[in-house]
Protein backbone atom coordinates (compact mmCIF):
# COMPACT_ATOMS: atom_id res chain seq x y z
CA UNK A 1 0.00 0.00 0.00
CA UNK A 2 1.68 3.45 -1.00
CA UNK A 3 0.24 6.45 0.50
CA UNK A 4 1.41 10.15 -0.18
CA UNK A 5 0.91 12.92 2.66
CA UNK A 6 0.99 15.89 1.30
CA UNK A 7 1.66 19.52 3.84
CA UNK A 8 0.59 22.81 2.22
CA UNK A 9 2.21 26.34 3.49
CA UNK A 10 3.48 26.78 6.80
CA UNK A 11 3.35 23.23 7.86
CA UNK A 12 7.34 23.15 7.14
CA UNK A 13 7.25 25.75 10.37
CA UNK A 14 5.37 23.55 12.91
CA UNK A 15 7.32 24.22 16.65
CA UNK A 16 7.86 27.72 15.35
CA UNK A 17 4.70 28.99 14.38
CA UNK A 18 2.42 29.74 16.85
CA UNK A 19 3.03 26.63 19.27
CA UNK A 20 -0.01 27.26 21.41
CA UNK A 21 -2.22 26.99 18.50
CA UNK A 22 -0.46 23.84 16.86
CA UNK A 23 2.08 22.14 19.27
CA UNK A 24 5.64 22.70 20.08
CA UNK A 25 6.58 19.32 17.68
CA UNK A 26 8.78 20.52 14.79
CA UNK A 27 8.25 19.58 10.75
CA UNK A 28 11.13 17.00 11.02
CA UNK A 29 9.12 15.12 14.24
CA UNK A 30 6.28 15.28 12.23
CA UNK A 31 7.74 13.83 9.15
CA UNK A 32 10.32 11.03 11.42
CA UNK A 33 6.73 9.81 13.08
CA UNK A 34 4.91 9.29 10.36
CA UNK A 35 7.43 7.27 8.38
CA UNK A 36 8.44 5.20 11.44
CA UNK A 37 4.52 4.84 11.92
CA UNK A 38 4.28 3.76 8.42
CA UNK A 39 7.12 1.41 8.72
CA UNK A 40 5.45 -0.45 11.99
CA UNK A 41 1.84 -0.71 9.57
CA UNK A 42 3.84 -1.62 6.33
CA UNK A 43 2.88 1.32 4.49
CA UNK A 44 5.10 2.41 2.22
CA UNK A 45 5.06 6.88 2.51
CA UNK A 46 6.09 9.65 0.67
CA UNK A 47 6.23 12.61 2.17
CA UNK A 48 5.77 15.96 0.27
CA UNK A 49 5.59 19.84 1.79
CA UNK A 50 5.12 22.79 -0.62
CA UNK A 51 4.18 26.45 0.34
CA UNK A 52 2.95 26.71 -3.44
CA UNK A 53 -0.16 25.69 -4.80
CA UNK A 54 1.16 24.42 -7.97
CA UNK A 55 3.35 22.31 -6.65
CA UNK A 56 0.40 20.40 -4.89
CA UNK A 57 -1.42 20.20 -7.60
CA UNK A 58 1.14 18.60 -9.19
CA UNK A 59 2.31 16.10 -7.00
CA UNK A 60 -1.29 15.20 -6.68
CA UNK A 61 -1.68 14.16 -10.54
CA UNK A 62 1.37 12.43 -9.96
CA UNK A 63 -0.22 10.39 -7.62
CA UNK A 64 -2.73 9.29 -10.19
CA UNK A 65 -1.78 5.47 -10.95
CA UNK A 66 0.93 5.30 -8.55
CA UNK A 67 -0.31 6.05 -4.51
CA UNK A 68 -3.44 4.10 -3.31
CA UNK A 69 -4.46 7.08 -0.87
CA UNK A 70 -3.64 10.43 -0.02
CA UNK A 71 -3.43 12.25 3.00
CA UNK A 72 -3.59 15.89 2.61
CA UNK A 73 -3.40 19.03 5.30
CA UNK A 74 -3.63 22.16 2.83
CA UNK A 75 -2.65 24.38 5.22
CA UNK A 76 -4.37 27.71 4.34
CA UNK A 77 -5.16 26.54 0.83
CA UNK A 78 -8.06 24.71 2.88
CA UNK A 79 -9.62 27.91 2.83
CA UNK A 80 -8.83 29.07 -1.01
CA UNK A 81 -8.10 26.50 -3.38
CA UNK A 82 -10.38 25.56 -5.79
CA UNK A 83 -7.44 23.70 -7.74
CA UNK A 84 -6.57 21.39 -5.12
CA UNK A 85 -9.74 20.46 -5.18
CA UNK A 86 -10.24 19.62 -8.79
CA UNK A 87 -7.13 17.65 -8.71
CA UNK A 88 -8.13 15.66 -5.83
CA UNK A 89 -11.46 15.13 -7.65
CA UNK A 90 -9.82 14.14 -10.84
CA UNK A 91 -7.33 11.71 -9.91
CA UNK A 92 -10.09 10.03 -7.91
CA UNK A 93 -7.73 8.41 -5.26
CA UNK A 94 -9.09 8.58 -1.73
CA UNK A 95 -8.23 11.24 0.57
CA UNK A 96 -7.99 12.30 3.99
CA UNK A 97 -8.17 15.79 4.82
CA UNK A 98 -5.97 16.16 8.26
CA UNK A 99 -5.47 19.39 10.56
CA UNK A 100 -3.35 20.01 13.06
CA UNK A 101 -5.51 22.36 14.82
CA UNK A 102 -9.42 22.31 15.21
CA UNK A 103 -10.81 24.53 12.81
CA UNK A 104 -14.06 24.25 13.61
CA UNK A 105 -13.06 26.61 17.02
CA UNK A 106 -10.94 29.09 15.23
CA UNK A 107 -11.52 31.51 12.88
CA UNK A 108 -14.65 32.61 10.53
CA UNK A 109 -12.50 32.50 7.43
CA UNK A 110 -11.01 28.59 8.51
CA UNK A 111 -14.79 27.33 8.88
CA UNK A 112 -14.89 27.14 5.01
CA UNK A 113 -12.49 23.97 3.44
CA UNK A 114 -12.77 23.71 -0.42
CA UNK A 115 -10.95 20.27 -0.66
CA UNK A 116 -13.49 18.51 2.01
CA UNK A 117 -15.94 17.49 -0.71
CA UNK A 118 -13.47 15.87 -2.30
CA UNK A 119 -11.94 13.76 0.61
CA UNK A 120 -13.67 10.49 2.18
CA UNK A 121 -12.77 11.70 5.76
CA UNK A 122 -11.27 14.73 7.81
CA UNK A 123 -9.35 14.82 10.85
CA UNK A 124 -8.77 17.84 12.90
CA UNK A 125 -7.58 18.96 16.41
CA UNK A 126 -5.90 15.67 17.07
CA UNK A 127 -2.41 17.31 16.48
CA UNK A 128 0.01 15.40 14.66
CA UNK A 129 -1.33 11.86 15.94
CA UNK A 130 -3.88 12.96 12.96
CA UNK A 131 -1.52 11.98 10.69
CA UNK A 132 -1.33 8.42 11.76
CA UNK A 133 -4.55 7.88 12.14
CA UNK A 134 -5.31 9.36 8.52
CA UNK A 135 -3.22 6.35 7.82
CA UNK A 136 -5.01 3.65 9.49
CA UNK A 137 -8.34 4.99 8.21
CA UNK A 138 -6.86 4.90 4.56
CA UNK A 139 -5.47 1.27 5.69
CA UNK A 140 -8.70 -0.23 6.47
CA UNK A 141 -10.53 1.76 3.64
CA UNK A 142 -8.35 -0.11 1.17
CA UNK A 143 -8.08 -3.36 2.87
CA UNK A 144 -11.83 -3.44 3.23
CA UNK A 145 -12.42 -2.67 -0.37
CA UNK A 146 -9.66 -4.90 -1.91
CA UNK A 147 -11.99 -7.31 0.58
CA UNK A 148 -15.57 -6.55 -1.57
Amino acid sequence: MKILVLNGPNINMLGIREPDIYGKEDFKTLCENIEEYAREKKIEVKLYQSNHEGCLVDEIQGAYGVFDGIVINPGAYTHTSIALLDAVKAVGIPTVEVHISDVSKREDFRQISYIRSACVKTIAGHGITGYTEALDFLREKLNDSKNT
